[in-house]
């Protein structure tokens, strides 16, 4: 069945890009008709008509484009293509694979296809076990075991076929022993493919739509030769793909005589354990041939291909900061975002925003199932976006959620419509609140330096990943955003060697610097490993990540607490909602801080959660390496009885591991420090913070006041 897709929508080759470079815009528009795009800067996300709105800056006059929409279909589901399959003369011929189901398939499935004008072969697998297809023109012969398929079990799947007798054998055997299920046919005449088209492994494209398949395939080979059972030496081979090689990359090697390589469609999951792996190692690098599974997804989605509808072109002088591409057409409308950056080595402003774009793109369309009639009346009185990614599953899903053999989502790509990253999208019908999170809830901060006439220039986390500590050299002082969660080493180092010289950085989030990633172009890997909150969990043996070969899961796992980058780090965390901070004795050595704070309670409000303290909650714990000079200014109290502490924090249900008591953990806590080389950190350890910068119809009130304190005496230097 066909799945719903937007009006319109698109996406960019690229989150940001400096002047003289372009972004490349991929639209879809099913209903056809002209498009206009124009440029808007983007100033505040907030649709809440009790806070700071919807806010762009129009910039038609910078940048407006007219265009002939057209419908740019998206394919999901992994696969991988051989373009050119073994050559080889008439005569019998076997095709053979090693399955694994982690759930039955609602339907055939496809697990190898040889596919040439009038003649295919495809064998798969259907809820009623092996089933096999031979078309000749419009002959189509049909084979099927009609014997279960166990769940979670290794099995051998095969189809043999000798044109010189017309028979054909398909079977289905256990690799843990026990007799093989056969169906046999025979038909004289029998055409086979000679290799001169294309085969396929996890899906068949003969027919419509596509046939994918769903589960975990070891070993696919062509032997030349008729193979009545799985025993002893099989037929000679003619291609035998090792997916236990070139694990970090795209390509699979054929390891047969002719070399037919192939590619894979839509980033499947790699270095998953295969049928050899017997728990003796852990790391797929050190036993390839224990991780000879790839784990195909038929909602797997890695590119949607689509071919680029305009350019836009960064002008020379347009100043850095959040941006989006408006397109409308007569179905509807939608917002591309982008940011610009500032000319490579030159600071525009004292202060850089980092934008937490691993992380938008870690949630990028979550489907929480949440948007039920209260949600959707709230977007509609507000303006609020109006498409939510669990009404559209054809753009793809998050980390956060799950396969349809619900094994977990490992890659997440931004090569696809992000509707979760759209200005006014709403996580949540928040009842004390907005209900914005990610990058809607961000521009809280935005549009507060806006209004405090505070410059900044923007740099995303994919900018600093690849360029390193050098981007931020030039400033005074770098913001996160209010939700920096994911990070590969690269961004950890160039934030610690920024720190540990005499930059300043405002960690103005929670939950932050906590999962490991790791990346190749367009696409990013966590691997939910050992211990955190985790939407799933990865198996044993399979927490190495499939890009980099690295252990995977959260960065405390990997000896680098957020502590020792941030002073503060995550141990608490509720439905999303909050409370207010108190000042501790320590603060009374920090005026600057405070200047213009009366009282000694502040944040028992907000956007976001009804509280400054919400949600998620860092603390420091100098056991995990917060600085020993550190100043514990304030901590949150009171935490609503929907939080909890988190699993990596706990010993037992009573004790955590720092020997305090489970309940106490459920805090947050403001932290100021410096570092041998002159920098500062100044860290707030709440996700809500942000969404407090708002009070009372306005920027103002404590916790814009502090924010403004502490911001201008850094960026001052």
């Amino acid at each position: 069945m066909p799945h719903a897709e937007l009006p319109i929508t698109g996406y960019l080759d690229r989150f940001s890009h400096r002047a003289g470079e372009g972004f490349a815009a991929k639209v879809s528009v099913p209903g056809g008709g002209p498009v206009r795009a124009r440029l808007v800067r983007v100033i505040s996300g907030d649709p809440n008509p009790e806070g700071p709105g919807l806010r762009f800056e129009d910039l038609s006059g910078v940048f407006e484009h007219g265009f002939a929409g057209r419908h740019q279909p998206v394919r999901p589901g992994s696969y991988a293509i051989v373009a050119n399959p073994p050559r080889r003369p008439a005569g019998p011929c076997c095709w053979s694979a090693l399955v694994m189901l982690e759930a039955m398939p609602g339907d055939a499935a496809a697990v190898l296809s040889e596919e040439q004008p009038g003649s295919t072969v495809t064998l798969g697998v259907g809820p009623d076990g092996a089933w096999a297809e031979i078309r000749m023109g419009e002959t189509a012969l049909l084979l099927a075991t009609s014997h279960a398929w166990p769940l979670r079990q290794w099995m051998r799947l095969w189809l043999s076929a000798d044109p010189a007798t017309g028979q054909i054998l398909l079977g289905q055997q256990s690799l843990a022993g026990g007799e093989a299920s056969l169906a046999q046919a025979s038909h004289p005449g029998l055409v086979l493919p000679d290799g001169a088209g294309q085969l396929l492994i996890a899906a068949r494209d003969v027919g419509c739509p596509r046939v994918h398949f769903t589960g975990r395939i070891e070993a696919p080979a062509l032997h030349a030769g008729f193979c009545a059972a799985w025993a002893g030496t099989p037929p000679a081979v003619l291609a035998a793909w090792d997916f236990s090689r070139d694990i970090s990359t795209q390509d699979i090697a054929d390891i047969g005589p002719q070399a037919c390589h192939g590619v894979l469609v839509n980033a499947p999951t790699r270095a998953m354990a295969g049928a050899a792996w017997s728990g003796a190692e852990m790391c797929w690098r050190h036993a390839p041939a224990d991780y000879g599974a790839i784990h195909f997804h038929a909602d797997d989605l890695g590119d949607c291909g689509w071919e680029t509808d305009f350019e836009f072109i960064v002008p020379e002088g347009l100043r850095s900061g959040a941006y989006a591409l408006h397109l409308t057409c007569a179905a509807g409308e939608d917002w591309l975002p982008l940011y610009i950056l500032p000319p490579r080595g030159v600071a525009g402003a004292p202060v850089v925003f980092l934008a937490s774009t691993f992380t938008y793109q870690a949630y990028a369309n979550h489907a929480r199932g949440n948007n039920d009639a209260a949600y959707k009346a709230r977007v509609a009185a507000w303006g609020a976006y109006p498409h939510n990614p669990s009404d559209f599953p054809v753009y793809g899903s998050s980390t956060y959620n799950r396969h349809l053999d619900n094994s977990g989502i490992a890659l997440s790509s931004r090569l696809r419509p992000i509707l979760t990253m759209r200005p006014g999208f709403l996580t949540f019908n928040d009842p004390l609140g907005s209900g914005l999170r990610h990058y809607p809830a961000d521009t809280h901060l935005l549009a507060w330096m806006e209004a405090k006439g505070i410059d900044f220039d923007v740099v995303t986390d994919e900018d600093l990943h690849e360029e390193g500590a050098a981007l931020l050299a030039p400033y005074k002082v770098v913001l996160t955003g209010s939700h920096p969660e994911y990070h590969t080493p690269e961004t950890l180092d160039a934030l610690a060697e920024y720190t540990q010289g005499q930059g300043r950085m405002m960690y103005l989030g929670g939950n932050g610097f906590y999962w490991r990633i790791a990346t190749m172009p367009g696409m990013l890997e966590v691997r939910r490993a050992e211990g955190g909150i985790r939407a799933w969990a990865a198996n044993p043996g399979e927490y190495y990540q499939q890009l980099d070969g690295q252990y995977g899961g959260l960065w405390r796992r990997n000896g680098r607490p957020p502590q020792k980058l941030a002073g503060v780090g995550f141990s608490g965390q509720g439905m999303f909602e909050g409370t207010h901070y108190r000042k501790l004795p320590a603060a009374a050595g920090y005026s600057w801080v405070f200047e213009g704070v009366e009282g000694e309670t502040f944040g028992d409000y907000g956007l976001s959660g009804g509280g400054a303290a919400g949600f998620e909650l860092d603390r420091a714990d100098f056991t995990l390496g917060t600085p020993a000079n550190a100043a514990i200014l304030a901590r949150s109290e009171d935490p609503p009885a929907s939080f909890v502490t988190v699993p990596e924090e706990l010993l037992s249900h009573v004790t955590t591991i720092s020997g305090e008591k489970a309940d106490a953990l459920k805090r947050a806590e403001i932290v100021h420090f410096t570092t041998p080389g002159g920098g500062e950190v100044f860290a707030v350890g709440s996700i809500t913070w942000c969404g407090s910068l708002w009070q009372g119809g306005g920027f103002q009130g404590p916790v814009s006041r502090i924010m403004e304190n502490v911001l201008r005496r850094f960026a001052a230097g």
